[in-house]
């Protein structure tokens, strides 16, 4: 795409929006309802959390505001005690009562930015807390080149070149075939999953890229995009903050209003509708930890394929991901396991069979095991306590 200049304006303030929700249960056992995966540090580099690294990662970017932070209503103190052990102070900490995906949440906070910001169009940077990426300069390089487009009333979204054919993700296909030379494009179409042979075409293609769920714009261009193509969506979410209240550095909406809109993706609602949106394709090593599979492949390995965390003893043993938490987890002639161990729950999973444990954790719900929602170390606003034992009437 021509027409935009090749550095940031150094009066842009962007203002980053971090969607923190989600009940994390494709990582369980390590990942609970009552805290799931985002609250976790998962990352061999740092002892800091994925919702930590979120922010991290981007708090060199020249003027970076505070970040507007959104989670479920029961992680706030969760949340607040993160960020303040890093020595930041949200902008503000949006509470949902209940998930409704990416649209709402992401109107929520569009919404209240331009009451927060200085400016009265904000630039929004939309990161996900569960990200994991590898390089981060060449991580910032590609915001900076957004920036501009964003100013410009694109709406951007930053994909990945994809290399394996991934059923997991979105594709986007660029109108230009991606290259070294040209990394962003106006975008032709957005694609949900695709199956094993749409994927295998894809990866093949330089007009394709992994949809990594990062955007950017400015406030005025989603709001136009949002009354444009899904109004009902803006419409509840505006009722719902003029109807809630602050309490301190958190903002509640209204439940009984909020429980009307509909369950969308922005991607649904918006971007396979709009005209304005522009890829720009980055290679920084970006994985979503949404899945054991994912983080097995991030993983460090040794020379018979094995990742091991924790306190472990192996013999014979190849292409295993063993997880310890809390005891010695003794591997003895197996091949292709997932082993996670927690103080309360064991996890042994064939490798191929990871996909479906999400369906396996519901099925603990139903039947329940207490042990799907919470583990044994149970946090609360003024800390956290572990849970020894206990019975029926203790």
């Amino acid at each position: 795409m021509k027409g935009t200049k090749s550095q940031p304006s150094i009066e842009t303030k962007i203002l980053p929006v971090i969607l923190s929700g989600g009940s994390g249960s494709r990582l369980w056992p390590l990942s609970r309802f009552s805290f799931p995966k985002q609250y976790l540090s998962l990352d061999d580099k740092n002892n800091n959390t994925l919702l930590q690294n979120s922010f991290l990662r981007i708090k060199n970017i020249k003027n970076l505001d505070n970040p507007l932070i959104i989670c479920n209503e029961e992680q706030r103190f969760i949340v607040a005690e993160q960020m303040r052990s890093i020595n930041i102070r949200p902008k503000l900490i949006l509470l949902e009562p209940f998930g409704r995906s990416t649209c709402p949440a992401i109107a929520l906070a569009t919404l209240i930015s331009k009451s927060l910001n200085d400016k009265d169009d904000p630039l929004l940077l939309v990161l996900s807390a569960d990200h994991h990426i590898e390089n981060t300069d060449n991580f910032i390089k590609a915001i900076n080149k957004g920036i501009n487009y964003a100013l410009d009333g694109r709406i951007v979204i930053f994909g990945v070149s994809p290399n394996s054919p991934e059923t997991g993700y979105g594709y986007i296909q660029s109108l230009d075939k991606m290259s070294n030379n040209i990394t962003s494009s106006k975008v032709k179409k957005f694609i949900e999953k695709p199956n094993k042979e749409n994927a295998q075409k894809y990866i093949k293609d330089k007009h394709y890229s992994w949809n990594s769920g990062i955007f950017m714009f400015k406030a005025s261009t989603i709001l136009n995009e949002l009354k444009k193509h899904d109004n009902k969506i803006l419409e509840i979410c505006r009722k719902s903050i003029l109807n809630g209240n602050r309490d301190f550095d958190f903002q509640r909406i209204d439940e009984e209003i909020f429980k009307d809109c509909p369950n969308s993706s922005i991607d649904v609602s918006v971007m396979e509708k709009t005209d304005l949106a522009t890829v720009i394709q980055f290679d920084c090593g970006w994985n979503d930890l949404g899945s054991w599979k994912t983080l097995w492949e991030i993983a460090k390995s040794d020379k018979n394929g094995n990742s091991l965390k924790g306190r472990n003893f192996i013999k014979n043993v190849k292409n295993t991901y063993i997880r310890s938490e809390s005891r010695l987890v003794v591997g003895l002639g197996i091949n292709d396991l997932l082993i996670v161990e927690t103080e309360d729950a064991v996890l042994v999973a064939q490798k191929n069979a990871i996909h479906t444990l999400k369906d396996l954790v519901n099925n603990l719900s139903s039947s329940d095991f207490k042990e799907y929602k919470t583990a044994r170390k149970v946090h609360r606003p003024w800390g956290n306590y572990k849970s020894i034992n206990e019975g029926k009437s203790w």
